[in-house]
């Protein structure tokens, strides 16, 4: 995405970029941080769009929703488009359920917006997210289209969940002695991003608790008591003690078995 941005003389001969990219894995890896980090990074506006919510139970509104946001993203470019859900608003077409044709007329039209985007002069992009790439239509994951498929899964080192950790707690008042190191390596292997921010918001919130008990024990009567509120190891602990991944180990096995399905098909 940087490339067309940084060196528009590169493409200035027409060559088509390639501007499609689909983040797939578990739930809870940090997906749709990711798409808002790209755009970050790469000073785009950032155009968010949830699957459903673009469904409309009046013929012909479902295809106009999809005009809509792609003719709102050239008006804003340089921009991204992130299709949240993916497989929720583009499943495999043809399917018995899909009453009247709903779904297969809105995949048609996404084809179609995705197509017209291989003017190289306009700075627009897409990325999608999926838990379950295998559910989408496979026309959307040609070359020209979502043609990157990348895999976001879960962190297996200690070093990488501990940076996790650091920014997640960087507005803590943690214990000079805590080590992030030390409690990322006692979090299971299965643990996603989310469960870690689920790990970190009850420890602070354990040590509110304490906090809170011993303010309304103290019979000082004081209004100057220290308000601040410090996170300890022993937190960590307890909640660690108390929290189950929200990703089992089975079904991680089944995303990795998935990831090999769709890299080996890219080669």
């Amino acid at each position: 995405m940087q490339l067309p941005l940084l060196h528009k003389d590169l493409f200035s001969s027409g060559l088509r970029k390639r501007s499609g990219v689909l983040f797939y894995g578990p739930p809870g890896t940090g997906k749709t941080l990711l798409a808002k980090a790209v755009a970050t990074e790469c000073s785009l506006n950032f155009l968010s769009v949830k699957g459903p919510e673009l469904i409309n139970m009046y013929i012909g509104e479902s295809e106009k929703n999809v005009r809509d946001i792609f003719q709102k993203a050239r008006s804003a470019r340089p921009c991204v488009i992130f299709f949240d859900e993916l497989d929720s608003l583009a499943p495999a077409r043809g399917a018995s359920g899909d009453s009247g044709g709903v779904m297969d007329r809105v995949v048609s039209q996404m084809l179609a917006e995705i197509d017209g985007l291989n003017d190289s002069t306009q700075d627009l992009f897409i990325i999608g997210a999926s838990n379950r790439p295998d559910l989408i239509d496979p026309a959307l994951l040609r070359p020209g289209r979502f043609d990157k498929l990348l895999y976001v899964g879960v962190n297996s080192e200690a070093s990488y969940r501990e940076r996790v950790l650091k920014a997640l707690t960087r507005k803590f008042k943690l214990k000079e002695d805590i080590s992030l190191l030390s409690i990322a390596k006692r979090c299971p292997p299965n643990f996603t991003g989310a469960d870690m921010y689920a790990l970190c918001a009850d420890a602070w919130f354990h040590a509110a608790k304490r906090k809170a008990l011993a303010s309304d024990s103290d019979s000082t009567g004081s209004d100057e008591m220290d308000v601040s509120i410090i996170v300890e190891y022993e937190d960590f602990l307890k909640v660690l003690g108390e929290i189950s991944p929200s990703l089992s180990m089975a079904e991680l096995k089944k995303y990795e078995l998935l990831r090999e399905q769709f890299e080996g098909s890219s080669r």
